[in-house]
């Protein structure tokens, strides 16, 4: 397979939303038959396409492929000859021994390559038009869940569904990590209870801490699991003094992202700032050492200090009450 081909079947993967990996021989030492610039693309199931030596050292490779398909993290590997196939780490190098009879030296770059993470944006709203603008362009693959929604007015949207029935969007997309729920006030509560059906890593729902709690309660009362009902985070997004559609758009992904990268400072002070809207008042403290029940900052939260204090205003929401 030359590179040309070699390329358009890594487009096609991308486009079939498969994750694989590119292999690349970095170094090879006689009587290795691979030479430094050969590719392969290697997917989980061990399919791969391209050249990168004998069977000796496919399954160090199809083993390293599948972590770094898993955490999204590139590897640098050696293969070189040993008694045993055991591996270790040499600083960034995580060395594997062959046991094969052929011989020669291998040294591999492993590059996941991965789908784009879906972001399920509900609503027809300003600040849901935004946000779908903005998710596309920072690695996300947003869909578009609105009644009557179109198409053509989401020229971003990998997809848009125009319906908001829990049980047709939960059998059109299965489960999702991240959902935002932007309705600002046109059919809010089936759009909660479709996003609930997809049941979410974290669902953020852009209002006022007065309206989400009013809400929480009727969905409750509907039926819909406490826990779950629970978790909803609002006011969504960062606290930056947020105003237009725009700046409420970004205010929530900035929180989207730190979420998806894991980021503790942020996940923590989202929480503490939920909290404290929520009952206007003023936190004080040094540290906290308690655990935060809160989805979105459940790491960490022992090591994370906060200055003498934080006043949030009493009205800090973007939408009203």
């Amino acid at each position: 397979m030359d590179a040309m081909q070699l390329l358009e079947t890594a487009l096609k993967l991308q486009r079939e939303q498969q994750p694989f990996a590119w292999v690349t021989v970095l170094h090879a030492q006689a009587p290795a038959s691979a030479r430094p610039g050969d590719k392969a693309l290697v997917l989980a199931d061990g399919s791969l396409h391209g050249w990168i030596g004998g069977g000796c050292a496919q399954p160090a490779v199809l083993k390293t492929v599948r972590a770094a398909l898993s955490d999204g993290v590139p590897r640098t590997i050696r293969i070189a000859p040993a008694n045993t196939t055991e591996e270790r780490a040499i600083d960034d190098v995580l060395e594997f021994g062959m046991a094969c009879h052929s011989g020669g030296v291998l040294e591999l770059f492993i590059d996941p390559i991965l789908p784009a993470a879906r972001l399920i944006i509900f609503g027809d709203s300003p600040v849901a038009h935004t946000l779908v603008a903005l998710a596309s362009r920072v690695g996300f693959n947003p869909i578009v869940v609105a009644k009557d929604a179109r198409a053509t007015d989401f020229a971003d949207a990998k997809r848009v569904l125009d319906v908001d029935d829990a049980q047709a969007v939960k059998q059109t997309l299965g489960s999702s990590d991240w959902i935002v729920v932007a309705t600002q006030g046109r059919r809010d509560v089936a759009a909660l209870k479709a996003a609930l059906a997809l049941q979410p890593k974290v669902l953020w729902f852009v209002a006022s801490a007065r309206k989400a709690a009013v809400l929480k309660e009727s969905l409750i009362a509907d039926g819909e699991d406490a826990a779950q009902v629970a978790a909803i985070i609002a006011p969504a997004g960062q606290i930056l003094g947020a105003h237009t559609p725009e700046e409420i758009a970004l205010s929530v992904l900035a929180t989207v992202v730190a979420q998806r990268r894991q980021a503790p400072v942020l996940a923590v002070m989202q929480n503490i700032v939920q909290a404290s809207v929520a009952t206007n008042t003023t936190f004080v403290t040094n540290a906290m050492a308690a655990p935060v029940t809160n989805a979105t900052a459940a790491t960490n939260t022992a090591d994370i200090a906060m200055s003498p204090a934080v006043t949030i205003p009493k009205k800090s929401s973007c939408c009203g009450d």
